[in-house]
């Protein structure tokens, strides 16, 4: 059975631990994570982001005792379980496969996630414009006419990273 965890983003890796060390190889964790790479004083800069903030997702048969989850109750990092998970299986794991089919071949959330929309203003994170903003003026196959500040351009949205304002 599939939970929801709200956890503390400074002990991450000591709950994975002792979710790891209590449940055995059973327990499956799923965090979506997204991978943003901008430049910064002329450097490559990686950094992950996670898509639920500081949310995951942890599977193993023995959560539908109420015993076990009172017993997770005083890990180290957790905050508390969302109330509901129960009646919401299925749609978590339609959730969790969607995330799934878009991931690399990293394990990171690929662009496609996001939709692009027309009139709405995005940021440039990769390539000579970053950090600066633009608005999508219309939309083609894989190709943005875009307007940034006074200059009217037409770029390959696969050429750049770029995120929702």
């Amino acid at each position: 059975m599939w939970t929801i965890i709200k956890f503390d983003k400074k002990k991450y890796n000591l709950l994975k631990k002792e979710l790891k060390s209590n449940f055995g190889e059973d327990c499956k964790i799923y965090r979506p994570l997204l991978l943003i790479e901008r430049f910064t004083r002329n450097k490559l800069v990686k950094k992950e982001i996670s898509l639920l903030n500081d949310y995951l997702f942890c599977f193993h048969r023995s959560f539908e005792k109420k015993n076990t989850l009172n017993k997770l109750k005083y890990f180290v990092g957790l905050k508390y379980f969302l109330n509901g998970f129960h009646y919401s299986q299925s749609e978590i794991e339609n959730f969790i496969e969607n995330l799934k089919k878009i991931e690399n071949e990293e394990g990171y959330i690929t662009r496609s996630i996001f939709q692009v929309e027309i009139n709405k203003f995005y940021k440039f994170n990769t390539g000579s414009f970053a950090n600066k903003i633009f608005k999508v003026l219309s939309l083609q196959k894989n190709k943005l006419n875009i307007i940034m500040g006074n200059l009217k351009s037409t770029i390959n949205k696969n050429e750049f990273i770029f995120s929702p304002l």
